[in-house]
C-alpha cells in the first residue's frame, strides 16, 4: 500500500535529483513554452532517450513552484488512480502551479486525471515510452487538449556540442558508430545499449502485449537492424523469423515502432492502399544501437549515413517517403502540408559507378514533384550539378547538420 509520506518522499527525492542535475542543453528546450495554458505537453521517445533529462531542465527555473513525479519507479510500484488522491494533498500543500508527470503512462486511467489538473488550472507536461499507449489515451481523453512532442536520442549536432568535437567527416564517422544515447556515451559500454535494447523488447514490448515467446521477435529485431535503409514487407519474413502468419510479423512492426526502436517509411503515393501493399524501407532509432543489434560483420556505412539522414529529418518534421517509379529510386522526399518540398538522395561518395543512378533517381523524383533544386547528401563532397535545367547540390552531412 503506497501512503502519502511514501509519495512525498519520492517526490523529495526525484526533485532534489532534477533541481541540481547538470545537464546538456536539449535542442528542442527553445520549442517548448511553458506556461500553455489549457494544453498538457506530452513528450514521448524511447527508453533512455534523455526525456527526464529534457524535463530536468523545464523544471529547474521553475523548481519553486513545481511537482515533479517519476511513476516508473519501484518505490511507486502499484499506484492507482485511487492515490492521485495523495497526490493533489501534495500539490496543494506546495501551491505548485506546474505539473511535471515522468512515465506516467503506467498508471491506468492517468488521462482523466491529467484532464481534471488542466481543467483546474495546472500546467502539466507529461512523458511515455510507448507511442501507442499514449496515442491511444490522448486520442480518447485529450483530444484538442494536448502538444505532442517527440524526443530522440542525441542528433549529430548535441553529438558534436556534448563531446567538444569539430563538424567534419571525422567526427561524423565517429557518431554513425556510437550513436546519441547519452549514457552510451558517458560510459562506452556496448552494454548500456545491449541491455537497452532487453528493455524494449521485453518490458515495452512482450510484457505489454503478452508475448510467450521471445526468439521470433529478437530475431525479427535482429534482422531490421541487419537491413536498415533497406526494402522489407512482412511476407518475406515469417521464415526467418520462425513464425506462421505474416498478421504476425506486421503486429511485431507495429510493437517495435510504437517502442521507437525501428521506424518503417511508406513508397510516396496519393493512395493510402498503394503505401500499405509496397515495401516499406525500415530505420533503427540510433546507429549505435544499431550495431549491437546487428549480426553484419560490415560496417556499412553507406546505409548508416541514410539512417542518419532519416533521423535528422525525423526531427525537422514533415512526411517523409521514399520515391520508386520506372526502376528510379530515391531515398527521401518530404511533405508539408500535403506539398512535397524535398528531394534528397543519400550516398557516402558520388563516383563514376554510382553518379548515374544516383542523379537519375533524384532527377525522377524532382521531376515528379515539380522541384528546381535537389539534394545528394554525401560523407564528404561539395559539387553542384545541372541536368534538365535543374540543380542538384551534392553536399556533406556534417554540413547540412550543422545549425
Amino acid at each position: 500500500m503506497i501512503t502519502k509520506v511514501d509519495i512525498e518522499n519520492v517526490i523529495s527525492q526525484q526533485m532534489r535529483v532534477m533541481a541540481s542535475s547538470d545537464s546538456y542543453p536539449r535542442e528542442q528546450l527553445s520549442e517548448i513554452t511553458i506556461p500553455y495554458p489549457d494544453f498538457a505537453y506530452i513528450i514521448s521517445g524511447i527508453r533512455r532517450c534523455g526525456k527526464s533529462t529534457l524535463v530536468g531542465q523545464l523544471l529547474q527555473p521553475l523548481a519553486e513552484e513545481s511537482i515533479y513525479v517519476k511513476f516508473d519507479t519501484p518505490r511507486l510500484y502499484g499506484f492507482s488512480i485511487e492515490q492521485f488522491r495523495l497526490l493533489d494533498a501534495i500539490i496543494a500543500a506546495k501551491k505548485a502551479k506546474y505539473l511535471f508527470f515522468d512515465e506516467i503512462q503506467v498508471v491506468e486511467g492517468w488521462e482523466v486525471y491529467v484532464l481534471g489538473k488542466l481543467d483546474e488550472g495546472y500546467n502539466v507536461v507529461v512523458t511515455g515510452s510507448n507511442a501507442t499507449m499514449l496515442s491511444k489515451e490522448l486520442g480518447t481523453r485529450l483530444t484538442g487538449r494536448h502538444i505532442a512532442k517527440s524526443l530522440y536520442p542525441f542528433s549529430y549536432s548535441e553529438y558534436v556540442g556534448y563531446l567538444n568535437k569539430e563538424y567534419c567527416a571525422s567526427s561524423l564517422r565517429d557518431y554513425l558508430a556510437d550513436g546519441g544515447f547519452p549514457a552510451y556515451l558517458n560510459l562506452g559500454d556496448e552494454e548500456v545499449l545491449a541491455q537497452l535494447t532487453e528493455d524494449v523488447l521485453y518490458r515495452d514490448i512482450m510484457v505489454r502485449y503478452g508475448i510467450k515467446e521471445s526468439m521470433p521477435l529478437k530475431k525479427l529485431a535482429t534482422y531490421l537492424a541487419s537491413n536498415c535503409a533497406r526494402l522489407t514487407s512482412a511476407n518475406n519474413l515469417r521464415d526467418v523469423i520462425g513464425v506462421k502468419s505474416s498478421q504476425t510479423v506486421i503486429d511485431y512492426f507495429s510493437y517495435l515502432s510504437d517502442s521507437y526502436l525501428f521506424h518503417f517509411v511508406s513508397k510516396f503515393s496519393y493512395s493510402y492502399r498503394s503505401q500499405q501493399l509496397n515495401p516499406k524501407k525500415v530505420y533503427c532509432i540510433d546507429t549505435g544501437l544499431q550495431s549491437v543489434l546487428t549480426t553484419s560483420f560490415s560496417q556499412d556505412t553507406g546505409r548508416r549515413l541514410e539512417n542518419m539522414v532519416y533521423l535528422e529529418l525525423l526531427r525537422r518534421g514533415g512526411e517523409i517517403n521514399y520515391y520508386a517509379e520506372r526502376g528510379s529510386e530515391c531515398d527521401f522526399v518530404v511533405s508539408h502540408k500535403n506539398k512535397v518540398d524535398t528531394a534528397i538522395q543519400v550516398c557516402l561518395e558520388v563516383d563514376d559507378e554510382n553518379r548515374t543512378r544516383e542523379v537519375k533517381g533524384l532527377l525522377s523524383a524532382m521531376s515528379a514533384f515539380d522541384l528546381q533544386q535537389g539534394i545528394i547528401l554525401t560523407e564528404n563532397q561539395t559539387d553542384t550539378l545541372i541536368e534538365d535545367r535543374r540543380q542538384i547540390d551534392i553536399v556533406p552531412v556534417w554540413q547540412w547538420c550543422r545549425r
